[in-house]
């Protein structure tokens, strides 16, 4: 696939045909509604304080935060623990947060710091759950559509956001926060009654598992040494950065340079959210049309030229019609980072590698508000805007020399034991190591550029499974002959490559290194031992 995803267009609707995936979409739909209630509420419950501008702002800090500090260990546990059970007991847990939110609060016990220790309680369970929701999403529907998936997540989200403030709004007036609080709680019950009746696939494993600390060493190598994943992160730092001025500052246009209230500023909110279920229903003919990176050029171009007309342009309507663009930019951009992280991550790994992808988003847009927040300051709204403007420009020229990988959905990440097992006289422990690995390659001298060429794709696929070293060696005492070298910090680590972590992609790379070669290659296995 050179210019599309995939020669017939494939429907944006297609994963609610699954039964699991289609109940999960509507009760996350129902829980994404309750959370923006809540948040609408608690806003509510502090205008009134003394400082309430300070206070009104702590409430995005509460639930944000935890995404901060608890992305990437979250992302370690949903691969060690069983995704099913985490989501079932974050999920309930944080039903009974909010529980205890919407009964504190019909007593008259929600002090400004009850109810900001409870919503930083809530954004705990949010952190938990978000990387283990994303890594799920390739057992409930085909790989295929992935894409279409990510799409009706982000739509989701965006329809919670358009939707959930505007019938909090009308809660609130009519019976104070009590009610969105208690809805809130009911919200998650669909979500955790869809987790109980899932049956997820078991999986036979007999190694033990790893420990926290290795796993993150793991996940954080694989990154390393996976230029495509690498690629993705920076283009989501490209284009988040600059994007979020508009989220940050479109308030403070809406106000002064149109006049307008809350309720304008929500039809702008309301705009984007458009944009972005009409981007999620264009999602397949675009899928059909353009490549991920050209997507992504083109996402960063929508959003860029509504920036820059929000602020030089003073017709309401065609400025929310600019806005409308935007949040199908948004929706576009999201959609295809999101579903070729998932695409490029094997199942051993997934949720770590989709939580330094969490990090990057939620950081670029804290981050990237708080910085266009200080430079409307200093230059004004309206120039910092247009400064969005020229960057997201830029970003869109920077996908020529910085594409993203077209064929992620063509990749097999199936797991593929093709190593043959150790022939060992002495079994080790599991904690044993470091383990070094020798294997020989005989390659006569006509195919040693062929040889190398391909053995840098082998080295990068040992970093990823869990090599802390690699090096290749040239015997200078035997003619033709190489050394492969790595080292692997345990002998359970190097069982979890043998058995787990090795993929049907990277035995087509070491079977591609056998052309070059002659003969059969040998493999020693070293384990560390320290002299008495």
């Amino acid at each position: 696939m050179t210019t599309a995803d995939a020669t017939i267009p494939l429907s944006t609707w297609a994963p609610l045909r699954s039964p699991v995936y289609r109940a999960l979409w509507i009760a996350q739909l129902v829980s994404n509604l309750g959370t923006w209630m809540q948040t609408v509420g608690a806003q509510w419950i502090l205008v009134d304080e003394p400082n309430a501008a300070t206070l009104v702002s702590f409430v995005q800090t509460a639930i944000t935060l935890p995404v901060m500090l608890l992305s990437i260990p979250s992302g370690v546990l949903a691969d060690l623990l069983d995704r099913r059970r985490l989501l079932l007991g974050a999920q309930s847990t944080m039903a009974v947060l909010a529980a205890v939110l919407a009964v504190s609060t019909a007593t008259g016990h929600t002090t400004p710091a009850v109810l900001l220790t409870l919503l930083f309680l809530l954004g705990c369970g949010q952190a938990l759950t978000a990387p283990a929701w994303q890594a799920i999403q390739p057992e409930l529907v085909p790989r295929e559509q992935i894409t279409s998936a990510a799409a009706l997540g982000s739509m989701n989200i965006n329809l919670g956001r358009a939707v959930g403030p505007a019938v909090a709004g009308v809660l609130v007036s009519v019976s104070g926060p009590t009610l969105v609080f208690a809805l809130n709680a009911v919200s998650f019950g669909g979500i955790v009654a869809v987790l109980a009746l899932w049956r997820r696939p078991r999986t036979d494993q007999t190694l033990p598992s790893e420990r926290p600390l290795a796993a993150l060493q793991a996940g954080t190598r694989f990154i390393r040494a996976a230029p495509a994943i690498r690629r993705v992160l920076v283009r989501a730092i490209l284009f988040i950065a600059p994007a979020s001025a508009l989220w940050a500052l479109l308030p403070v246009i809406a106000r002064d340079e149109f006049g307008l209230s809350s309720s304008g500023y929500g039809l702008m909110l309301g705009a984007l959210g458009i944009g972005a279920v009409l981007g999620a229903l264009a999602l397949s003919r675009l899928r059909s049309l353009l490549t991920p990176t050209q997507r992504l050029a083109v996402a960063a171009v929508l959003f860029g030229v509504a920036t820059a007309g929000t602020v030089l342009l003073h017709s309401v309507p065609v400025v929310l019609a600019l806005l409308v663009g935007a949040g199908l930019a948004w929706l576009l951009a999201m959609a295809t980072m999101n579903s070729t992280m998932q695409l490029l991550l094997p199942a051993w790994v997934r949720a770590r590698g989709l939580s330094v992808y969490m990090l990057v988003f939620m950081g670029c847009q804290a981050i990237g508000s708080l910085v266009w927040g200080l430079v409307a300051g200093a230059v004004g709204p309206v120039q910092a805007m247009l400064m969005s403007a020229g960057l997201l420009a830029c970003c869109a020229v920077s996908t020529l020399w910085l594409p993203i990988r077209h064929n992620a959905e063509e990749l097999d990440l199936t797991p593929s034991a093709f190593w043959p097992e150790p022939q060992l006289v002495v079994e080790p422990e599991p904690a044993d190591g470091p383990v070094m690995v020798l294997r020989t390659y005989d390659v006569p001298a006509e195919n040693v550029e062929e040889f190398m060429a391909a053995m840098a794709f082998v080295g990068r696929s040992r970093q990823r499974t869990g090599a802390m070293e690699w090096r290749l060696y040239r015997d200078v005492g035997v003619i033709d002959r190489y050394v492969e070298a790595f080292v692997v910090r345990s002998w359970a680590e190097h069982m979890h490559q043998h058995q787990v972590r090795l993929t049907a992609q990277d035995q087509l790379r070491e079977v591609a290194v056998t052309a070059f070669t002659n003969g059969a290659d040998t493999i020693t296995h070293l384990v560390a031992v320290e002299p008495h």
